[in-house]
């Protein structure tokens, strides 16, 4: 067997076996310490929010590892949005595959503030995948998919805001508004483009707009005056409401995306993948429920043309979608950082594990 193979083989094989130690020594130890801080959240919920915060952002830290460390990199491109970094911002993105979620915690891993005040929608499955347990606690939002649920996951995302994302005081929120994989999505949305006479994509599928029009219902800012856009008075006395939209196009080298057993085992060659930002101040963005179907999809058309462009070029045409674009920036990870908290981790699960050992030896 050719040793280059061999040796091929055995990286990924130790890849998998680190990323299982990963999550065992990770996960259980995230919630047992949120169960031995649960009286602070009686007494004291602000804190104990804060501090559940902080824990996220480090578990979530510890999966950003896993792309960088397989040389998976991040470019991010077009609007400059530190402006926006520590207001509420609601991020839309387009959704390829089971890589898209790691990559994007591994961006915002890098940016202050953000991980542990942010907020994901995903789809109900996850709750059920070895990671659901810490959404749980963090209260994300399990979105039910299917027609039939559609309105009651749509009530349920109301009372969600209401409940757990105003009063947690959240920052960011990450929705996927096509509902699902690309390659699962495709041939549905053209066959929708084509009988509702919509534009037929074919590296982004049409989004649903449901999500979208109760977020910004619920949080989105409250027009005063006059309905005409020219003329709008906004109530800033909610200190909730979002401020920006920020809209995320997510582009894979050659448009093959990667995937999650991909970014475990390393098996691709190291690559670039480009975020390319447009910042929208949430003003701007229609209330009325037509004209806001229509930005939404005017949104993913420009993704459309972007990335059809981007797969034939190797070049992303960002000034001919943004007016003052940031120079490429390739997202950087701290090294000493990732030390100090897999050490953490690991002396948190060993105290845990002895410590729960004493407890039980007084019952057996």
């Amino acid at each position: 067997m050719d040793p280059f193979g061999v040796a091929f083989m055995c990286r990924c094989a130790l890849r998998v076996l680190f990323v299982i130690l990963n999550n065992i020594y990770c996960i259980p130890t995230y919630v047992v310490w949120m169960m031995m801080f649960f009286p602070i959240k009686k007494c004291h919920p602000d804190l104990y929010w804060r501090i559940e915060g902080y824990f996220f952002h480090w578990l979530l830290a510890m999966v950003s590892m896993w792309s960088w460390s397989a040389g998976y990199d991040i470019v991010e491109i077009g609007d400059d949005i530190t402006i926006c970094l520590e207001d509420r911002t609601l991020v839309i993105a387009n959704h390829q595959s089971t890589a898209d979620v790691p990559l994007l915690m591994a961006t915002f891993n890098a940016k202050k503030n953000i991980l542990p005040n942010l907020m994901w929608i995903m789809d109900r499955i996850f709750k059920y995948t070895n990671f659901g347990i810490v959404s749980i606690l963090h209260q994300d939002f399990f979105i039910v998919s299917g027609k039939d649920k559609r309105d009651a996951s749509l009530k349920a995302l109301v009372s969600h805001l209401q409940d757990a994302y105003i009063p947690r005081c959240r920052k960011w929120m990450v929705l996927f508004p096509e509902g699902g994989f690309l390659r699962k999505r495709r041939e549905t949305s053209q066959r929708f483009a084509v009988k509702n006479n919509l534009p037929v994509l074919q590296h982004v599928s049409l989004p649903r707009v449901g999500a979208l029009k109760t977020i910004m219902n619920v949080v989105g800012p409250v027009h005063v005056g006059s309905s005409s856009p020219m003329n709008k008075i906004y109530d800033l006395s909610r200190p909730y409401e979002l401020k920006w939209v920020l809209d995320i196009t997510i582009a894979y080298p050659n448009g093959q995306p990667l995937d999650l057993p991909t970014i475990v085992t390393g098996q691709r060659e190291p690559c670039k993948t480009f975020l390319f930002y447009r910042l929208y101040p949430c003003k701007e963005v229609p209330q009325d429920d037509e004209a806001l179907t229509k930005w939404l999809y005017d949104r993913f058309v420009e993704k459309e043309q972007m990335l059809e462009i981007y797969y034939k070029t190797g070049v992303f045409p960002t000034k001919d979608f943004c007016a003052e674009p940031i120079p490429p920036q390739t997202v950087s990870q701290d090294c000493l950082r990732f030390l100090i908290l897999h050490l953490f981790f690991i002396t948190s699960s060993y105290f845990h594990f002895h410590l729960l050992s004493y407890v039980f030896s007084h019952f057996w």
